[in-house]
């Protein structure tokens, strides 16, 4: 009997070895083999449908974004914010090697096409699925509910809790076109001004360890809208105009921070550069808002940049604002919803950023285009939904 005993646990034991050895086994290989580090519940492999049809947007448009994108990720190695691969949120599966080549790729598929007089392959769901490995976006839930809850916008609260558990947030956001005039006149007499005379020719390093002394953080908006900034006859001005607009026209521009203006029949852009250093504030209007911008003149309308010289310049309906914290910037990623009665789909890339998306891996915006105001803006996009199927896309890697 005794015998049995020690039979039966000597077999215990011989099984419970074998089943720990099984188990550290598995944990070992399922962290070698994890596509997705900490947040793998993200993003999972998985193609999008055959069905879909691509269409909203341009080839050589998406080139252009995707090599402007491509230059400052090789131009600013060091800029650990946004140069990285995703941090926690896809760091195991891919390289900044693998994001280069993507984006490279796209302009190569985009320029033989056109010397091959053929369709775009850019528009072909069949190409596309052949030559980059997808990874659905599922979107963080738990926290656009917890955002909900909080937020008092019943708006807001009504579209954060009607995110689907397979879909994200798509916003879309645009650049105001204005009015303005080169000189001040009667109507347009707020100016946009560059930086200050004092901070001319200063990195934002040097600058930061000037900030006591410096002009630019010495004004509220409202102090500056008032003449602040206008010596009298006999001085020169604090700072230089760039350009002349109305006032309520210039709390739009603070707000957005691209002015595209009409300037005598010319299109001309304008981007925020430094401010005063005053927090915006949430709680009150933008006519009430202390913070105030400074501006330099831009080729086009500018995505990320850590200097104004260095932002990517980007294009409407290839490019979007996103966590370029967590994500990384330059991901391409395919964007699906329904319109019109079809499953139409486009490919655009994170470029830009906003304030909106900390923490935030529940929601893209999507650039569209500059317009009068909100009715011009509402009827040409009223098609696109509230809420689209995400995919993220990662050239192949040739065997």
């Amino acid at each position: 009997m005794v015998w049995i005993l020690r039979y039966d646990i000597d077999q215990i034991f011989l099984v419970l070895n074998v089943l720990m050895k099984a188990i550290i086994l598995s944990v070992v290989m399922g962290a070698m083999l994890a596509p997705i580090s900490i947040q793998a519940q993200w993003f999972k492999s998985q193609l999008p449908p055959q069905t879909i049809k691509m269409a909203g947007f341009k080839g050589s448009d998406l080139c252009t974004v995707a090599e402007n994108t491509h230059r400052y990720l090789k131009k600013n190695p060091t800029d650990a914010y946004a140069v990285h691969i995703g941090n926690q949120v896809i760091k195991q599966r891919f390289s900044l090697k693998d994001i280069d080549a993507t984006l490279l790729q796209l302009c190569q598929i985009y320029r033989e096409d056109v010397r091959a007089n053929r369709q775009s392959r850019l528009h072909n769901v069949d190409f596309l699925t052949n030559n980059f490995d997808f990874y659905r976006w599922y979107p963080d839930k738990k926290s656009a509910d917890g955002i909900a809850k909080k937020s008092t916008n019943a708006l807001k609260t009504r579209l954060l809790t009607g995110i689907p558990t397979d879909q994200l947030f798509l916003t879309k956001y645009y650049t105001k076109l204005l009015d303005a005039s080169p000189i001040k006149t009667e109507q347009f007499d707020q100016a946009l001004y560059q930086l200050p005379v004092d901070e001319q020719g200063l990195t934002l390093v040097e600058a930061d360890k000037l900030k006591s002394s410096l002009t630019r953080y010495k004004y509220t908006r409202q102090q500056v809208i008032a003449g602040a900034l206008n010596q009298s006859d006999d001085q020169k001005s604090l700072a230089q105009p760039l350009v002349w607009i109305t006032e309520e026209a210039l709390h739009d521009v603070l707000l957005q921070g691209t002015g595209v203006l009409n300037v005598d029949g010319k299109i001309r852009y304008f981007n925020v550069h430094r401010n005063n250093g005053i927090a915006y504030d949430y709680h009150i209007g933008k006519r009430d808002q202390a913070r105030y911008w400074y501006f330099a003149e831009v080729p086009s309308i500018m995505g990320y940049g850590t200097e104004i010289d260095e932002k990517i310049a980007i294009k409407p309906h290839v490019s979007l604002a996103g966590n370029i914290k967590q994500l990384g910037l330059g991901k391409l990623f395919m964007v699906s919803y329904q319109a019109n009665g079809e499953n139409s789909s486009r490919l655009a890339i994170l470029a830009d950023e906003g304030g909106a998306f900390d923490n935030n891996l529940f929601q893209l915006d999507m650039l569209v285009d500059s317009y009068r105001g909100w009715q011009d803006y509402h009827q040409a996009n009223k098609h696109l939904p509230d809420y689209a199927s995400v995919w993220l896309m990662i050239r192949k890697t040739k065997d």
